[in-house]
C-alpha cells in the first residue's frame, strides 16, 4: 500500500463547503460541527492523517485511524535490518482502512473451521507492513461522557493502551476482528493502539558478526512504534506519560522483553502480560542458535554462506515466500511449540537471556498485571500430538501419550523424560484415555506457560516490581473448539476487547457483564497501575502469599499458590535433574567411546599376537598340534 495512493489534499474550498452543508443539515451547535470535521484530521510529526468516526454498537462512537505508517517499508536492502522511521508526506493521508499484514504462513490444517481461520491474516500480506492503528474516544474536553474520575481537573488526555499481538513470532496481525479497539476505547475512555511488526526470519534473522543484521528487527519494529506513540499520541487525545503495553502469548512475551530491554524504558509506564513471559522455553534463543538457524536457512535457499556480504545479499534477493516456506526446516527436533525464529540475545535489544536478567533484577520496576488461562496447553495438542483431533473426544492411548511427551520435551534426557511421565500420570488409572489426554495438555501448559509466568511474577516481585496475578477460567459460550479443550490459550482476548458487547455475536448476558468488568480492570491498570474496581479487591502478588484473582462470569475471588506443586517441579527440581543427567549422559557417552576404542585396540593386539605366535617355531608346533586329529 503506497503512501501516495492514500494521500489527498483537503482544500479550503472543500472545507468551507462541507461546513456549510453540515450547518444546514444538522441542528447542531458550532462546536458539534467542528467536532464532525476536525476531530478526524490530526497532525502528526510526519504529516496530517484523516480517520473516520465509527458508531459503536450499543451507543456512542470512537474515532479510528487505521494504517498510519510508522516505518518505511523494510524491503530490498532494508530487509532483515532495523526499521527506519516513516518518511513524511504532504496533504492528508487517509487512515480509514486496515493496512497490509506482515508476511507469514497461514493455518490450513482445518479448512473452513472458524476456530483456526479466525487467527489468519484478514488483509493483504506484504513486506510493506509497518503500520499502526488508533482508536480514540471523542475529545475528553469536548463531548466525551466517559471521563475517568481519576483524571486530574482540566485534564484532556486519556490513558494509552498499546496492544502487541501474539502468534509465536511467526504469525499474527493487528487487524484481526478480535483486536478491534472500539469497544475498549469507547467504554473506558482510553486510547487504544495496535501495530504490525515483522515475523519469522524477516523479523528475527541474525547473521554472525554482522553490524546490520543482528536480529530482533521485529522487536525493534515494536519499539519504533512506541517512539511514534511517544511523539504523536497527544495529538490524538492520548497521554504519552500514561502508556501501558498489553499483549498475549508471544505478544505477552514481547511486553516482558520491553521490560527487560533498557532501550525501551521510558517509552511506556505499565505492562499487562496475558499467557506468556520472556523466560518461557520458546520465547528467546541464544545468539549462537540464531546464527545457526539463519545459516541453515541460507543453505536451504541455495545461498553461499561466505563471504558474509554475499550471503546477506543473496538472502535479501530471495523471494519472500520462499523464506517463509523454508523457515520450519531449520529446526532439528520435532516439537509442539516449534518457533524457528524467535527473538535472540543480540547484546543490543536484549543484553542477556531473560532468566539471567530476571535473576539479577535488570528490568524496569513498575506495576504489572500478569495472567494465565486455565487450560493453556490444549490448543497446541491438536496441531501434532498423536491421537488428538477436533472431531472427537480425543481419548488418548498410553502409547500416544508417551509419543506426545517426546514432542513436549524435545531433547530432554531419558531420566528427565521418565521423571516428567511419572509426575503427569495417574497411576491408579494409567490407561484412561481421558486422563492421558488431559494430563499431556497439563504438562505442556505447565512447562511452557504456567510455571515460567509464575516464575516471572516471583522474580519481578523479588526485585522490587509490583505485580498482580489473575487466572482466567471461563469457557466462552461462542468458543468453536471441542469442549474438552477447556479454557484455551488465547480465549480471554475477546473479553478484554469487549466483543460480547456486539449483540449480534450471540454472547450470553453474563458474558457481557464479565467483559465490561474485565475492560474496567485493564483500563484501571492503565489509569492508576491498580486494576481494582473497589479499594483493595486485587491484592499485590507477594513471595510468601502468592495471591491471585480468578476471572470468570462470577464475582472474582482471591486464591493462593497457583500451581505451586507443579511449578516447584518445573522451576526447581527438573532443571537440577536435567543438569545432572545430561552430565551422566555425557560421561556414559565418553565411556562408550573409550570402550569402543579399547575394544578396537584389543582386536588389533589380538590379531598382532596371533600373527606373531603363528610365525614363531613354538607357534608352528602349536598349530600342528591343533590340526592333529583327536585320539579316540
Amino acid at each position: 500500500m503506497d503512501i501516495p495512493e492514500r494521500v489527498t489534499m483537503v482544500t479550503t474550498h472543500t472545507h468551507i463547503t462541507l461546513s456549510l452543508l453540515l450547518f444546514h443539515i444538522l441542528p447542531a451547535t458550532t462546536t458539534q460541527v467542528d467536532d464532525l470535521i476536525d476531530d478526524v484530521i490530526v497532525a502528526t510529526n510526519r504529516g496530517r492523517v484523516r480517520g473516520t468516526r465509527l458508531p459503536v454498537p450499543g451507543g456512542g462512537y470512537v474515532r479510528a485511524f487505521l494504517g498510519i505508517p510508522y516505518g518505511n517499508p523494510p524491503v530490498g536492502e532494508l530487509r532483515f535490518r532495523p526499521p527506519q522511521p516513516a518518511d513524511g508526506w504532504t496533504g492528508v493521508l487517509h487512515a480509514t482502512r486496515y493496512p497490509n499484514s506482515c508476511l507469514q504462513p497461514q493455518d490450513t490444517l482445518f479448512p473452513g473451521f472458524r476456530g483456526a481461520e479466525m487467527w489468519n491474516p484478514n488483509t493483504k500480506m506484504s513486506e510493506d507492513c509497518l503500520y499502526l492503528n488508533i482508536w480514540t474516544p471523542p475529545p475528553l474536553f469536548k463531548t466525551h461522557p466517559k471521563r475517568p474520575k481519576s483524571s486530574p481537573p482540566g485534564s484532556s488526555l486519556a490513558p494509552v493502551m498499546v496492544w502487541i499481538y501474539g502468534g509465536g513470532f511467526t504469525t499474527g496481525t493487528a487487524s484481526l476482528d478480535l483486536y478491534d479497539g472500539q469497544f475498549l476505547s469507547q467504554s473506558e475512555g482510553v486510547v487504544v493502539v495496535s501495530m504490525n511488526y515483522r515475523l519469522g526470519p524477516l523479523g528475527f534473522l541474525s547473521l554472525p558478526e554482522s553490524e546490520g543484521v543482528r536480529g530482533n528487527a521485529g522487536m525493534l519494529d515494536q519499539r519504533l512504534a512506541l517512539y511514534w506513540v511517544a511523539n504523536n499520541i497527544a495529538a490524538f487525545g492520548g497521554d504519552p506519560s500514561k502508556v501501558t503495553l498489553f499483549g498475549e502469548s508471544a505478544g505477552s512475551a514481547s511486553v516482558g522483553l520491553h521490560l527487560l530491554s533498557p532501550g525501551s524504558h521510558g517509552l511506556f509506564n505499565r505492562a499487562i502480560l496475558q499467557s506468556g513471559s520472556p523466560n518461557t522455553p520458546w520465547a528467546v534463543i541464544t545468539q549462537q542458535q540464531a546464527w545457526n538457524r539463519s545459516l541453515s536457512l541460507g543453505r536451504l535457499l541455495g545461498c553461499p554462506l561466505a563471504p558474509l556480504a554475499v550471503l546477506e545479499q543473496c538472502l535479501q534477493r530471495a523471494h519472500p515466500e520462499d523464506i517463509i516456506k523454508q523457515q520450519y526446516n531449520v529446526l532439528s527436533l520435532p516439537t509442539l511449540l516449534a518457533l524457528p525464529f524467535p527473538p535472540s540475545v543480540d547484546h543490543n535489544f536484549l543484553p542477556d537471556m531473560p532468566e539471567v536478567l530476571l535473576r539479577t533484577g535488570h528490568f524496569l520496576k513498575t506495576e504489572v498485571l500478569i495472567g494465565l488461562n486455565q487450560d493453556e496447553g490444549t490448543y497446541f495438542l491438536v496441531y501434532g500430538a498423536p491421537g488428538y483431533d477436533i472431531t472427537s473426544q480425543s481419548l488418548i492411548s498410553r502409547e500416544n501419550f508417551l509419543k506426545g511427551v517426546d514432542l513436549v520435551l524435545p531433547g530432554f534426557s531419558d531420566v528427565t523424560r521418565e521423571t516428567a511421565i511419572f509426575q503427569y500420570t495417574d497411576w491408579s488409572d494409567e490407561n484412561s484415555g481421558m486422563k492421558n489426554r488431559d494430563l499431556l495438555g497439563r504438562m505442556l501448559g505447565d512447562r511452557d506457560f504456567n510455571c515460567p509466568v509464575l516464575e516471572f511474577a516471583q522474580r519481578y516481585t523479588e526485585h522490587g516490581g509490583k505485580a498482580r496475578l489473575f487466572l482466567f477460567d471461563h469457557h466462552s459460550s461462542t468458543n468453536p473448539w471441542p469442549a474438552w479443550m477447556g479454557v484455551m490459550h488465547g480465549y480471554e482476548i475477546e473479553f478484554v476487547f469487549g466483543m460480547p458487547l456486539n449483540r449480534t455475536l450471540g454472547y450470553l448476558e453474563e458474558e457481557v457483564v464479565m467483559s465490561r468488568r474485565m475492560m474496567k480492570y485493564w483500563a484501571n491498570m492503565a489509569r492508576t497501575g491498580n486494576p481494582s474496581i473497589e479499594e483493595g479487591d486485587w491484592p499485590l502478588f507477594t513471595m510468601d502469599q502468592q495471591e491471585y484473582i480468578t476471572l470468570n462470569s462470577s464475582l472474582p475471588h482471591t486464591q493462593k499458590m497457583l500451581a505451586a506443586h507443579q511449578c516447584q517441579f518445573w522451576n526447581n527440581f527438573l532443571p537440577k535433574l536435567q543438569d545432572i543427567t545430561v552430565s551422566v549422559d555425557e560421561l556414559e557417552q565418553q565411556w562408550r567411546n573409550h570402550f569402543h576404542r579399547w575394544m578396537s585396540y584389543m582386536l588389533e593386539w589380538k590379531n598382532y599376537y596371533s600373527d606373531h605366535s603363528l610365525s614363531s617355531p613354538e607357534g608352528q608346533k602349536q598349530q600342528d598340534c591343533d590340526q592333529r586329529p583327536l585320539e579316540p
